[in-house]
Order: C-alpha cells, then structure tokens, then sequence
C-alpha cells in the first residue's frame, strides 16, 4: 500500500490554486441558477465550457508544480513506482 502523501508546493501556488477554485465554484453556482431557471442551452453550454477551461487550467498549474516538487524528489529518492504513478494521472488529465 502507498504512503498518502500531501501537496507539496510553494504557498503562493497554493494560494492561487484555492483562489481560481473558489472562482470556478461561484462560476459552477451560477450555472446551477441558470439550469434552474431554465436560461437558454446554448448559453449554459458557453458557461460549462468556460468552466471546464478554467479547471483545466487549475489542473495544469497543479501538474507544473507537481513535476517540480513531487516527481523530481521521488526520482532523486530511486522511487521505482513514480513514473506509473506520473503516467497514469498525465493519461487521467488528458481524457
């Protein structure tokens, strides 16, 4: 069984990770209210994509910082399970 291992990055990306997040969940809110009010598709459709971007976007930042911190210390450390580990969350991102 792996170890649980934390998030390991610099406090500022922290910060701006949780900052984006809250964002993206305001956003996620607003389109919550627009299903209910039954607002035009292709409008709420423009509004899941921006926040499908806006993840993303999260998702790359985080994968950055990951490399940098994470991978590269678990390589210098000869952990043999690292690179499956990397690979398998790089192919989970890219679906």
């Amino acid at each position: 069984m792996k170890p649980k291992l934390k998030l390991h990055t610099d406090p500022k990306v922290k910060g701006s990770l949780s900052l984006r997040l809250k964002k993206i969940e305001g956003q996620i809110r607003g389109i919550q209210g627009m299903i209910e009010r039954e607002e035009y598709c292709d409008d709420v459709l423009n509004q899941l994509s921006s926040a499908k971007s806006a993840l993303d976007g999260v998702a790359k930042t985080l994968l950055k910082s990951h490399i940098e911190t994470c991978v590269v210390e678990r390589i210098k450390g000869n952990d043999p399970e690292i690179l499956n580990e990397f690979m398998t969350t790089v192919d989970r991102i890219l679906k």
